[in-house]
């Protein structure tokens, strides 16, 4: 997500909450929002971590 969203995207984010929605919905969907561009940035920039490095590092059964 770019540094600022703008009043549009937030407006477009709100009409896709539910009418019960509260300040720490909109907060939670902008901030999972944010992780999920994050994450395309990196992958694209070839910022990722192997799946088996991952499961070696933790122990984890391949």
């Amino acid at each position: 997500m770019s540094a600022t969203m703008s009043k549009d995207d937030a407006h477009k984010l709100i009409e896709q909450l539910p009418a019960n929605a509260t300040w720490e919905d909109l907060m939670h969907e902008i901030y999972i929002r944010g992780a999920i561009e994050k994450g395309m940035a990196d992958s694209q920039a070839g910022n990722i971590t192997n799946v088996a490095d991952i499961r070696k590092k933790y122990g984890l059964p391949e």
